[in-house]
């Protein structure tokens, strides 16, 4: 390395500049041998810096998405899932629905790919640049109940659920709520209504969603007033996708989706 180009380097580490400081020399390279002009080696150079902090926010967001798993869109099996609404899904991959700050509300049996799209969706949001939060629907009451009991529950609420641009909330329904616990969802969603996305899925027809919090018709229809005024509803039907192999060996029952 001769001593411009350790300058270069110097200054590259001094303004914070990692990606171009490591590319910079090979973009030199390739702008004079096809004789491009000083404009477009600057350009390109702007751009991999560019390229590399987008990279690196998105590191940090799926770092802390609380996201289990790496889902995408196009590994949705449409043709196994055909009670799935796929241009409805389509269009949701847009991203739009950020913008406007409308929720998404999955519905459908076990095992027809509810998380599989809301970890999609997910992913593809962070891949913009936007802050996400996943978490499951019993591990944010657990969530909220500690930060309740250590009095610091409005940090939390700030921090972890006003926070996120998208809040994906897993599996409502599975496990029936307290009526504390059923009083805190609703301030998630309260919280939230107007000023964020949601995304949430359920097994649960919303005639059943009472039967999740505390059997509370009155604080279940001001939670769905809220969570669906400004909604896309997908719902899906069909048959579990993860037993789909044990019922071709004929190790499942066929009719297991009817205790779902």
């Amino acid at each position: 390395m001769n001593l411009q180009h350790q300058r270069i380097q110097e200054a590259c580490e001094q303004l914070k500049l990692p990606r171009l400081a490591a590319e910079w020399s090979a973009i030199a390279d390739h702008c004079a041998a096809q004789d491009d002009s000083f404009a477009d080696f600057l350009e390109r150079l702007l751009n991999t810096e560019l390229d590399g902090r987008m990279q690196r926010t998105q590191d940090m967001l799926l770092k802390t998405s609380g996201m289990p798993a790496i889902k995408h869109f196009e590994e949705y099996d449409f043709k196994f899932a055909t009670g799935a609404p796929r241009k409805q899904l389509q269009e949701l991959t847009g991203l739009a629905f950020l913008e406007r700050k409308e929720n998404i509300v999955l519905l459908g049996p076990s095992g027809v790919g509810k998380s599989h799209l809301a970890l999609a969706l997910a992913y593809q949001s962070i891949m913009r640049g936007i802050k996400v939060r996943f978490i499951t629907a019993a591990d944010l009451m657990l969530q909220l109940a500690t930060a309740k009991k250590q009095e610091r529950l409005d940090a939390y609420l700030k921090r972890s659920v006003l926070s996120p641009k998208l809040l994906v909330i897993d599996e409502i329904g599975y496990l029936p709520f307290g009526r504390e616990e059923a009083n805190l969802f609703f301030n998630v969603i309260a919280k939230r209504y107007e000023q964020g996305s949601i995304i949430v899925t359920s097994n649960l027809p919303f005639s059943q969603w009472s039967t999740a919090f505390a059997d509370d018709q009155t604080l279940t229809a001001a939670l769905l007033d809220r969570l669906l005024h400004h909604a896309h509803i997908v719902q899906i039907s069909g048959n579990s996708y993860r037993l789909k192999g044990k019922k071709m060996a004929g190790v499942a029952p066929v009719n297991i989706e009817a205790a779902n």
